[in-house]
Formats: structure tokens, sequence, C-alpha cells
């Protein structure tokens, strides 16, 4: 009896009367039903609970149901996307990660607080401001190193070949969040990486393509990679391809209502690269949003070949709206369109060329017979006149012995991420770019009248 009970007690606590709400088919009603499980939450969960997070919950649950992409940011959250999206903030310029309860350093920024203080890769930050880092979660220690320009920070550090912590006092200072970077593929091709879109893109990704161009006396070829990329401003998305194209529509933006579409166009007389010169566009699933109008607009346009795999087919636009003191709501209200009036949501990029990402391992061959190693063959009238040529006055072959120089260091070039050619070399998709755009040089050279 004491076990039936508590179950008909269970039962009866979990129980509303949603018949009678169902009944009252308005917005008052419905209002009225949250309002009710709101108070039951308060005073019958089994543990206290606070108000704020509470509704803050509620908020977000209502914007998630509606799509993937919309939802509620707090102050912390919102403040944090316009770090992102803004594309600089006070702090002081090391890419980290988090290591056995420590913040490692992954790379040192060029030209920032931090490289001139002498932090470098591979350093443990063991302590900022003398405050412990263990038990701190990787955004907290972040948020620590930021803040105001020309305020200070005590970092103490663990080096691997010094015995001692190292303790540095850096100044920061305004930090850029480098978006775009190039560098010379050889001496023929500008290779452009774009990781994001922020408000500093644009600008970035002209300033390395004019500076490749001052290393590349002909410029036969650009490789625009946008693999991984998961979007950011519209305005930028716009931007970046108005650097490529003459004229015409970009994208277009269409809202539930229709009267309120919005065609983005090239501006003529910006172009960044002459129209003459081929591109071509790398993308895979992890291109997304901004990345996809990009590929989109250059595709339809047929002014670059896109190559790689399909993209993530997010083609749907994101308002954020702040709410008064307490963070923001990010709420879809669009679809973006390719100027042939494509849709890109759930759709995705179709490459021209698909391209897989895959590894290059040469093939032992048996050994074969060649015209050179047959008895009695016809010798090559050139190779004698070569040999001919070559022979010492005194008869006697001479060879100079070139002994390596152990002390040699690695001369290959790194772009501004510190990756080699040999990075590059073992990029599949990449080479497979660059192989595309210096075969269409090859062909426009044999065939000048086409």
């Amino acid at each position: 009896m004491r076990r039936a009970f508590k179950v008909g007690l269970l039962v009866g606590a979990m129980s509303l009367p949603l018949v009678a709400y169902a009944q009252k088919n308005d917005t008052f009603a419905l209002l009225q039903l949250f309002g009710d499980v709101f108070d039951r939450v308060r005073s019958d969960y089994v543990e206290e609970t606070k108000d704020s997070e509470l509704i803050e919950a509620a908020i977000n649950g209502m914007l998630t149901s509606l799509d993937p992409h919309s939802g509620y940011m707090n102050e912390k959250a919102f403040k944090e996307m316009q770090v992102q999206t803004k594309g600089e903030f006070g702090g002081l310029g090391i890419e980290v990660t988090m290591e056995n309860g420590l913040v490692k350093v992954i790379t040192p920024i060029d030209d920032t607080p931090a490289f001139k203080a002498g932090v470098k890769a591979g350093d443990f930050i063991a302590q900022i401001n003398d405050e412990s880092v263990m038990g701190m979660a990787l955004s907290e220690a972040v948020e620590r190193m930021r803040g105001k320009v020309d305020s200070k920070v005590k970092l103490t550090i663990l080096r691997e070949d010094t015995s001692e912590p190292i303790e540095l006092t850096i100044t920061r200072a305004v930090i850029k969040i480098k978006s775009a970077r190039g560098r010379a593929e050889g001496d023929d091709i500008a290779y452009l990486r774009v990781t994001q879109f922020n408000e500093q893109t644009s600008d970035l990704m002209r300033e390395s393509f004019n500076q490749i161009k001052k290393d590349l006396p002909h410029l036969r070829g650009v490789v625009l990679d946008l693999r991984n990329n998961p979007g950011g401003l519209l305005d930028q998305a716009v931007a970046v391809s108005d650097a490529f194209l003459k004229q015409g529509e970009i994208v277009s933006t269409r809202e539930r209502d229709p009267n309120n579409t919005k065609r983005y166009s090239a501006r003529s007389g910006d172009e960044m690269v002459a129209e003459d010169v081929p591109v071509v566009v790398l993308i895979n699933n992890g291109s997304a949003s901004a990345s996809e109008i990009v590929a989109g607009a250059l595709q339809d346009h047929k002014r670059a070949v896109i190559m790689g795999t399909k993209s993530f087919g997010k083609g749907s636009v994101q308002t954020v709206i702040p709410l008064s003191e307490h963070g923001a709501m990010r709420l879809t209200t669009a679809r973006y369109y390719t100027p042939s009036g494509h849709s890109i949501q759930a759709k995705g990029i179709t490459p021209d060329i698909v391209v897989e990402q895959a590894k290059i391992e040469p093939v032992k061959a048996g050994k074969m017979r060649l015209e050179a190693d047959l008895r009695k063959r016809l010798e090559n009238l050139e190779d004698k006149k070569e040999k001919k040529q070559e022979e010492p006055a005194d008869g006697k072959a001479k060879h100079d012995a070139v002994k390596p120089d152990e002390n040699t260091k690695d001369t290959k070039k790194k772009d501004a991420s510190g990756n080699s050619e040999s990075e590059s070399e073992a990029d599949f998709q990449l080479q497979r770019a660059l192989d595309l755009l210096r075969a269409v040089h090859v062909y426009n050279q044999a065939s000048p009248d086409r």
C-alpha cells in the first residue's frame, strides 16, 4: 500500500491540466501554462534553482527548437562572439591549448607583446598574475590574459630546457585575429588561406596578396583555400567575392516576406586579381555559410574552378539581436541564394572537380627492361655528340666529389602560420589545385588563339 501511494503521488505531481490549456488556444493561455510550469519547478524541484537560469534555459530551448543555428547567448557568450567577429582584442598574442591542466602555448603571433617578450611555442603557462591555472577552464585562462590595452599581466612560464620558472610581465596590446594569410607556391602561383570571415578578412587578404605579388614576377594563378572555414560576416563574404569579380550578383537573401529580398553585387574597378588569371577555390565539408557564398558566387560566374569535396550546406542568415543587459539572441531570419538562384541550405556547393584528401605514396615497380638495356641497340646520335664535347683533352674522366655540409640548415620557405613547403607537398588537394593552374598556363601557351 505504501509503495502504491508513492507512485500515485508521483503521477499526481507530474500531471497538469493540459487539456484545459489546449482548449484555450490563445497566446495568453499558453503563457499562463509556462508560468504554471515555472512556479512548479521553483517550488517542487528537488534542489533550489535560480530564476535567471530557468528563464535563460527556457528562452534557449524556445530558440534552439526552431533550427540548429538559432539560440540564446548570455552576456559572456555575447561578448566572446563580438570579439570573434570584430577580429581584434586587447591581449598578448598567443595561440593556446590546455594540456595536463596547464595552458600550453601553440605559437606566439609575430610582432605581438608575447612574441617580443620571448614567449615560445611549447611553453607552459603555470600562473597568471600569481594565480595557478590548475583547475581553470581554458576559456577562463584566456579571459584572464585578455584585458584593456596598455594594462599589464604577469605570466609564470615553465620551459622544457629551463630548470627554473620564467616570470614575464607583459603589456597588453591590440591583437588582430589573422583570418587571412598567404604565401607564394613556387615562382608562379599565389596561395591565399581564409580561416574565417571577421571584420579584418578582406583587408588582410588583399594585403597578403599584394605582398605575395612582389615575390612573383609571373603570376599564373591563385588558390583560394576555404577548407574548414566555418563562415562569419556576410559583408566580408561579399567583399572577398568582389575581389575576384568585375560585376554581377554575388548573393541574395530572402526572408519570410518575399518583399524583403536583398541582393548584393560586385563593384567594378576594385578587382584584386586580373580577369585573365585563373583561380581555384578549395572547399570541403567544413566550408560553411560565408565560405559557401564565396564559392557559389565564383562558381556561378565561372570565375573559378571549385575543387575539393562538397561543402557543409549552411544556407541560412542569422541576425544577432541584443537584449538589454541580458546578452543577445541569434535568430535565423533569411536564406542565402547563389547568383543562379540556387539555395545553399542543406545542399551545399558541389565542386567542379571532386578531389578527396589523400596521402600519396610511391609504388615500387618491378625492374623492367628498356630500349637502352637491349644488346645491339641503335645509339642516339645526339648522345654521341654530347659525349664527344664533354670528353677532356687528356682522355681521362674527371669527377668532382661534393661533400654535403652537415651543418646546412633547412632553408625551406615558411608561410605566416609556420608551415613549410614540405607540408604543402603533403596536401594532396592543394597539389591538385597547383597542377591544374599550371596545366591551364601550359595549355594557353600552346593555344594562344584560344
